[in-house]
């Protein structure tokens, strides 16, 4: 059963409790009991390269926004954080940073990524019960984190107010997310495509089996659209317009139409503003390394997955998650080169939050699954 997403809320006053509360839209009914609501409040954190998202139990996805901080650089005080951070990218002046704390799913700077998450929790839990006691925290992790990376993150959800943290890793969480058996005795693979990094896994019996992992993710994809505009149309374009480029054109296979688009940038000749036209054509070939990259790491885990496992998945297919699976035609290439049946999550954006939070909300049936933060 898939985890709902947040139900439209009105807020009231209790007048037992004395708090705001928020009770149901339609159906009168409050959402917590009073001691619900003094000593809830666990969330679950998708804290991606590129975007945080944060499940609030009970409620559902309550939070996103992109992994972005600005700061002043002489100071290093702390500017703006996610969406409004994000809108400065590219367009700063010098004496302020805009930083991406996080480095393909792990903390690349301690005190900015706790800052950060600290913030976006304060966002989505009631004042009254960040005074009272911290959450219950379960925070994804990549599968192939070190001790290390672990409690570097454990400890930036304890600084941001968690009394107890959990770990559970992504491939699982989006295996959850996406509705797979994973604690049933059969084989169940997912291929998690996220901004920094793409994680394969076959699971069986609440634990990965086999796994792969590699540093490619869609930002490496759009900075190969960047490289190949700059070498081969002399044209500087930045982050937001390549990123732009791989969603409208991108595609792991020739598509039945080609189509182009117009793109601004610095012309590296003449060091003026310059558009030009990109075909998709191009942008296929520009990404072509990354794309057969991410499929030979799907091929090498099938190769390593034990015969009974590898018969289910045959039945079954693999699942698709993350910003990832919405490159165009990548399932149909990965069901041409293994054989295997390709199916793109109902939800590919949110399947990592919403198996967290499912693995959240039912810490007992998933138990296998989940590890303290240690």
């Amino acid at each position: 059963m898939r985890v709902p997403l947040k139900d439209s809320f009105r807020v009231l006053r209790d007048p037992v409790a004395g708090i705001w509360v928020r009770r149901a839209a339609e159906g009168g009914r409050l959402d917590r009991g009073l001691g619900a609501r003094l000593f809830g409040g666990d969330v679950a954190v998708d804290l991606g390269t590129a975007n945080t998202r944060i499940f609030v139990r009970g409620e559902g996805v309550s939070l996103f926004e992109p992994s972005v901080v600005t700061v002043e650089v002489a100071t290093e005080r702390l500017l703006a954080v996610g969406a409004a951070a994000r809108k400065m990218l590219g367009r700063a002046p010098g004496n302020i940073a805009v930083v991406r704390p996080l480095r393909r799913g792990v903390i690349a700077n301690f005190e900015l990524t706790a800052q950060m998450l600290s913030h976006f929790i304060s966002q989505v839990r009631r004042p009254l019960l960040s005074s009272l006691i911290g959450p219950r925290v379960v925070v994804c992790v990549p599968s192939e984190a070190t001790r290390v990376e672990i409690r570097a993150l454990r400890e930036a959800v304890e600084f941001s107010g968690a009394r107890e943290v959990f770990v559970v890793e992504e491939p699982l969480a989006a295996a959850i997310g996406a509705g797979l058996p994973v604690s049933e005795p059969r084989g169940s693979m997912v291929v998690d495509l996220g901004a920094g990094k793409t994680e394969v896994a076959v699971i069986s019996l609440g634990g990965i089996v086999t796994r792969s992992f590699i540093r490619i993710g869609g930002e490496d994809l759009d900075r190969a659209i960047a490289t190949y505009i700059q070498r081969e149309h002399k044209l500087t374009v930045g982050p937001v317009s390549a990123e732009r480029l791989k969603m409208e054109l991108g595609s792991a296979l020739p598509p039945g139409e080609e189509r182009s688009v117009e793109v601004r940038g610095r012309s590296l000749l003449s060091g003026f503003p310059q558009t030009i036209t990109v075909s998709g054509g191009e942008i296929r070939e520009a990404i072509g390394v990354q794309v057969e990259a991410i499929v030979a790491a799907v091929r090498d885990t099938l190769d390593r997955t034990p015969p009974d496992l590898a018969s289910d998945i045959m039945d079954v297919g693999m699942v698709l998650t993350g910003g990832g699976a919405l490159l165009r035609r990548l399932d149909e290439r990965l069901r041409r080169e293994t054989g295997v049946p390709v199916h793109v999550a109902d939800d590919p954006l949110e399947c990592v939050t919403l198996g967290a939070g499912r693995a959240l909300e039912e810490m007992d049936h998933h138990h296998s699954s989940l590890l303290p933060g240690d």
